[in-house]
């Protein structure tokens, strides 16, 4: 993932992006969730290959990310 997005404060206000495009991931992760596929994504982007969708998707999925603390209760 990490060589395809990449954050520049100066391309698209510093947005991440898919490297050498000026896509934002959230644009691609919107596309998704309102049902269009990652073939359908690759039609209207031709610059884009599978991998950089499937990078978008692991981006967001590390942001999710949730870090778990124990709960003092418990120890």
């Amino acid at each position: 993932m990490k060589d395809r997005i990449t954050i520049d404060p100066k391309i698209c206000h510093g947005q991440a992006c898919i490297k050498g495009t000026r896509i934002p991931v959230h644009q691609i992760l919107h596309m998704l969730a309102n049902g269009d596929t990652i073939d359908e994504l690759l039609e209207e982007f031709p610059s884009l290959e599978r991998e950089d969708i499937l990078a978008c998707i692991e981006y967001a999925a590390e942001l999710t990310e949730e870090q778990v603390t124990p709960d003092k209760a418990l120890l």
